[in-house]
């Protein structure tokens, strides 16, 4: 059976900076992720890259360069309309330096790139996890495969394996659903779709119901609805006809500009439920030996923008907590978790914050004395 120094489990932006940083600095990781390919799934939307976490994140890592090159131009312009499209808030300076915008899937992919062939093991589903002493921890993979690891590190997401190993605290749906869609040649196909999301961001937004829409390169729009609906409300949707699906999310629109409604029915692809869950409670975990978590497995919270700049300045500064260890690992790794719980808990309050800016009572004038003061900053 393998010996391994660090074993992190996904591969996901927090996972990915955590493994490049420890290269960087000589220290051998692995990670297993269970998507068999780079390939298989779409990696998500528009991120925005804040200064003070993400960026810092990359800089730690040397990929400020290969950051740059991916940023796509303009994407920070923000707006904010009503139901009848009219404008309310329109930020027309791009913040490029303070939070510019990049595909989720362009930065997984700088980072992959920068790490050893072979330091990524695809299609390797977790099963099992066994603490075996001393701090080492059996892991036990679908394919049949075992390997020990002498630090492990989780990186798998909400719903986190590893997490069960420091924790009862489980993940609870939030009430809050996200219906994602995507429209193609926008500006061929679906102009006035394009003229109502503009060059960059656009939020429709009142009390309980949302339309969020991004634009991204090469014509692409991506969307997503928002509701405050039970879980349950998903079985009133018939998402085996993809049609169906669409007018049966829109009804929820009723009066809407078509603008904003084209935005779901006019979609190109099938609409997909992102159920939107959080952690019960973000009080972390008594210290284990030998395991620790990053990412949305240690704090998973509503988004608010901040999700994956956390995940990327936790692995970075994890992989500085391991290369400064001098001997003693485990309490290197109970400052770092010191420290990155308390910066997760005062985001996960205002992750509930920004939640009611977009589709709480005050919605939409919340949100516009958001973005006011934020751009006179």
């Amino acid at each position: 059976m393998v010996m391994e120094a660090v074993s992190i489990i996904g591969a996901g932006l927090g996972g990915l900076v955590l493994a490049r940083v420890l290269h960087l600095h000589g220290i051998a990781a692995t990670i297993y992720e269970a998507e068999p390919s780079p390939e298989s799934r779409t990696q998500g939307g528009q991120l925005d890259i804040h200064e003070h976490n993400g960026q810092l994140a990359l800089e730690m890592a040397g990929l400020t360069a290969e950051f740059r090159a991916i940023i796509h131009e303009g994407a920070s312009a923000t707006r904010i309309v009503d139901r009848h499209g009219a404008v309310l808030f329109h930020d027309h300076e791009a913040e490029h330096e303070r939070r510019p915008e990049v595909l989720r899937g362009d930065l997984r992919r700088i980072l992959r790139e920068s790490l050893p062939e072979g330091a990524i093991r695809w299609g390797k589903k977790l099963t099992a996890v066994t603490a075996l002493g001393g701090g080492k921890h059996r892991l036990d993979f679908a394919d049949g495969e075992s390997v020990v690891s002498q630090l492990l590190v989780g990186a798998d997401g909400a719903f986190s394996k590893v997490r069960r190993l420091l924790t009862d605290v489980g993940v609870v749906y939030s009430g809050l659903m996200f219906i994602e869609t995507y429209l193609h040649d926008v500006d061929a196909m679906h102009p006035e779709a394009a003229a109502v999301v503009g060059a960059g961001g656009m939020f429709a937004i009142e009390p309980d119901h949302g339309i969020s829409a991004h634009r991204e390169a090469n014509g692409v729009i991506h969307s997503y609805v928002q509701l405050r609906r039970p879980l349950d409300w998903l079985g009133t949707i018939d998402f085996s006809d993809p049609v169906a699906a669409k007018k049966q999310v829109a009804a929820d629109f009723d009066g809407w500009a078509p603008a904003l409604l084209e935005l779901i029915t006019g979609g190109d692809t099938p609409v997909v439920a992102r159920p939107i869950y959080a952690l019960a409670a973000q009080a972390g975990w008594a210290r284990r030996d030998g395991v620790t978590l990053i990412g949305d497995a240690a704090h998973l919270m509503p988004p608010s923008g901040e999700g994956a700049n956390l995940a990327m300045l936790d692995g970075a500064e994890l992989a500085m907590a391991i290369v400064g260890a001098d001997g003693n690992i485990e309490a290197a790794l109970a400052a770092f978790e010191a420290k990155m719980l308390a910066r997760a808990a005062a985001e996960a309050v205002e992750a509930d914050r920004i939640v009611e800016l977009c589709i709480g009572a005050e919605a939409p004038f919340g949100m516009v004395r958001f973005f006011t003061e934020m751009q006179a900053a």
